[in-house]
């Protein structure tokens, strides 16, 4: 018997097994697309996760997909995908999270949303993100994006609409960015695998200078094996098999980067909790800080004031029509530009001293918390003073950033619940190079304590489940 005479629906099933499914014969791409547009119309009226859907586009790219005669060599061959409105996609304006910022309509792909094409992917549409990137919390004057494990909440951000729609089973997996924890923040916030390649490993190629050379692409999913085929794809390398990494060493820290900042207790649980399965795992965990200088939490905000600064007048918006909060910023960035307050040296040294952290404590990889606190309400932030937007993000977001400063990938893996229910993540960071040792790790973590891909109640349509991939 067929697969698809079982299936009620291909909603629910994770990357690779609808890859497979269509390689195989046992589904259309076309039927998978139709499937997901379908959910899309009826639970993003809630979620507001995406910001435009290309129905019918997207059922003519899986046409053709289906059209091709040999799928084999495509490891996403017919698997809906989201892109973040911050990166073009062909025949789309690119929104950058609001009306003020958008760009004109892009004539050609993004070359990682090419590299997503190329492998067979769909692009469903672009989900929503905050103005400029900014902040991790997502909405702006049009709509508030929920969190779909408690909509009260956020979903995060900057990627904040990728995570809400992979979380709730819109699409298997999504794309997104991070400068200065936009893809980790969110899947911690979500439940979700979140990592984040080291510098130079997938092209940027974002607004004036990708953020000082902070950010870098990467994928949201529910499984590691489907952030394995992610990575791969936008690095623009063969999928490889992972390998589940032998005894490793690993440093344990909940030290926060930010001063008076610390983890509340389900986090610090977490990471207890995460030292656990790498024990029986058969790994060595040892206590090891990081040491954040105070001047690194000083750089990092001139940093990312600066960054909007330099997007805005690379890109000639008029500041006039953004967001309060984000006008602020960019004056903020400007001062901080003239003061001589954003230095590529300041920066290079913390890489340094990051890459040495390693060899210095005799580590494999850093294990930290994801998130400090739960994630904030799902409100219209927007509205809200730079200053509560700057307390809020830095407060529950405080473990991400670093990391993107010193160039180094980095790994949001789920390990459980909170207490209300919501989930709780661990960070895991590692030397340049490490992206394939971080997943096989996180393999690890998922084998012995598989979490729920999805948020209760999602998806909402289907009762079916493809075989196993």
């Amino acid at each position: 018997m067929a697969v698809q005479d079982i299936m009620a629906t291909w909603v629910g099933a994770t990357a690779k097994q609808i890859a497979r499914g269509v390689r195989r014969g046992d589904v259309s791409a076309t039927q998978v697309v139709a499937d997901h547009l379908e959910h899309i119309a009826s639970a993003d009226r809630e979620l507001a996760a995406f910001r435009v859907v290309r129905g019918g586009e997207a059922i003519t790219e899986a046409e053709k997909v289906d059209e091709q005669e040999d799928l084999a060599n495509l490891p996403l061959a017919g698997v809906p995908v989201a892109v973040k409105e911050n990166t073009p996609v062909a025949g789309l304006p690119t929104w950058n999270g609001s009306a003020a910022a958008r760009t004109d309509v892009a004539e050609a792909d993004h070359e990682v949303v090419r590299r997503l094409r190329g492998a067979g992917a769909v692009i469903l549409g672009v989900t929503r993100m905050p103005e400029l990137g900014l902040w991790a919390l997502t909405d702006d004057g049009s709509a508030v994006t929920r969190n779909p494990w408690d909509s009260s909440r956020t979903p995060g951000g900057s990627s904040g609409g990728a995570a809400a729609a992979v979380a709730a089973g819109l699409v298997p997996i999504a794309h997104g960015n991070d400068g200065l924890g936009s893809i980790r923040i969110p899947a911690a916030c979500c439940g979700l695998v979140g990592l984040k390649p080291g510098r130079g490993v997938v092209p940027c190629q974002l607004g004036a200078d990708d953020w000082f050379g902070l950010t870098e692409h990467g994928m949201l999913t529910s499984t590691v094996a489907d952030a394995a085929v992610g990575f791969s794809v936008l690095a623009g390398r063969r999928p490889e098999k992972l390998v589940p990494p032998q005894r490793l060493r690993v440093g344990v820290s909940l030290r926060s980067p930010v001063r008076g900042v610390s983890p509340d207790a389900p986090n610090r649980d977490a990471v207890a909790a995460a030292g656990r399965l790498l024990a029986a795992a058969g790994h060595d965990t040892v206590p090891a800080d990081p040491i954040y200088p105070t001047a690194l939490g000083l750089q990092g905000i001139a940093t990312w004031l600066a960054a909007a600064a330099t997007d805005v007048r690379a890109a000639g918006l008029d500041r006039r029509g953004l967001q309060r909060r984000t006008r602020r910023h960019v004056a903020l960035g400007e001062w901080a530009q003239r003061r001589g307050y954003v230095r590529e040296a300041d920066r290079a040294a913390w890489r340094e001293r990051s890459v040495d952290f390693f060899t210095d404590h005799s580590v494999d990889l850093l294990l930290t918390p994801a998130l400090a606190t739960a994630p904030p309400e799902a409100a219209r932030w927007s509205d809200r003073s730079w200053r509560a937007n700057m307390t809020a993000n830095i407060r529950y977001a405080p473990y991400a950033a670093p990391w993107n400063i010193a160039g180094l990938p980095a790994i949001v893996v789920p390990v459980g619940r909170r207490p209300d229910g919501l989930p709780v993540a661990v960070q895991l960071v590692g030397p340049p190079g490490s992206e394939l040792l971080l997943l096989g790790v996180a393999g690890q973590f998922e084998m012995a304590a598989p979490w729920s891909r999805h948020a209760p109640g999602y998806p909402r349509v289907g009762t079916g489940s493809p075989a196993t991939a």
